[in-house]
């Protein structure tokens, strides 16, 4: 039985494509910008001396990205935030594949509606390079996070990469894909 494409895949290949193509007039269809991943990153300084708390954000962030998330330590030590070298002091997830594309199906479709007043995302955070990050205030707008269970609200950075060489052409291809840019 052969594996069923992602929607946001199959979206891609059959509608932004050829829509992007026609808007930037390319000459060939690999040199419209695509996802490459999705990074999410959790920092947890403000737990460092508590290991528990620690493992249940390493825990809420593994149950969103639906992979086991790599934990960063510090660098270097800073003895005015109490720093140590080695340190662990945050969470990432790096989403590639079919992974990146339910993930960004997740976000578009049923995350972001659930947030409180929700007007769009600004479009204000790319970077020049062609990629675009974004904050989320608290991880509860994931239906995958029991309510009884979190122990504090927490945030988190989502930075989709794409092989965009502007920001209007990452701008549109984000857009073409779902992600709801703000008026």
């Amino acid at each position: 039985m052969a594996k069923e494409q992602n929607r946001i895949l199959k979206m891609y290949k059959e509608e932004v494509v050829p829509a992007l193509t026609k808007e930037f007039g390319y000459k060939n269809p690999m040199e419209v910008p695509k996802l490459v991943k999705i990074v999410l990153n959790m920092g947890l300084g403000e737990v460092k001396g508590n290991s528990k708390s620690f493992n249940i954000a390493v825990d809420e962030l593994t149950v969103i990205a639906g992979q086991k998330p790599i934990v960063t330590t510090a660098k270097k030590s800073i003895s005015n935030f109490g720093l140590r070298e080695g340190q662990k002091i945050g969470a990432k997830v790096t989403l590639r594949g079919d992974r990146m594309y339910e993930f960004f199906d997740r976000l578009t479709a049923i995350a972001l509606p659930r947030v409180r007043d929700f007007r769009g995302i600004p479009e204000k955070s790319f970077d020049g390079r062609g990629n675009y990050s974004m904050g989320i205030k608290e991880q509860l707008i994931f239906p995958e996070i029991v309510y009884e269970k979190v122990e504090k609200i927490r945030g988190f950075d989502i930075t989709f990469v794409t092989t965009a060489k502007t920001n209007e052409e990452a701008k549109a291809l984000l857009k073409a894909l779902g992600l709801p840019f703000a008026k």
